[in-house]
């Protein structure tokens, strides 16, 4: 039976520079680096995003950007506070897309190797209650 999720893994060029982007946006603690050894397939760090277990690896970016993407649960009275963080780290933020009244709002943003990141203000349950009345509509 799945339990959860244990990790994610990013693939970057620079782990110092991907270790700036979570720790400065997300408050990431950072819990291990492996320096010059290579336990798994490269250099790597660990880090803790409230308890989420996020990985870091040594290797070439994405090609391109996608929609592709992760999300993270903020409060709606937090938003501005994570978009300065964005803002000041002069990453390539996107567009929202067209969203229905009430769902929540979020801030789309990529990292330096074309991951795309979204901090979410609404629940799933929120959306769903949005879609149906919007639905009822057509």
């Amino acid at each position: 039976m799945i339990q959860g999720i244990s990790h994610i893994t990013f693939i970057v060029k620079d782990l110092e520079k991907m270790t700036t982007f979570l720790t400065t946006i997300f408050d990431a603690q950072e819990i291990y680096a492996s320096g010059e050894q290579t336990f798994s397939i490269s250099k790597e760090k660990f880090f803790l995003i409230d308890d989420l277990w996020i990985a870091i690896m040594e290797g070439e970016p994405l090609a391109e950007k996608t929609y592709n993407h992760i999300a993270f649960k903020i409060a709606a009275a937090d938003y501005e506070l994570y978009a300065a963080r964005v803002k000041a780290l002069s990453v390539d933020v996107k567009e929202d897309r067209n969203r229905i009244e009430g769902e929540g709002r979020s801030l789309y943003f990529y990292d330096y190797d074309n991951h795309l990141f979204e901090l979410h203000t609404g629940t799933l349950n929120q959306r769903l209650q949005k879609y149906a009345i919007a639905h009822n509509f057509w």
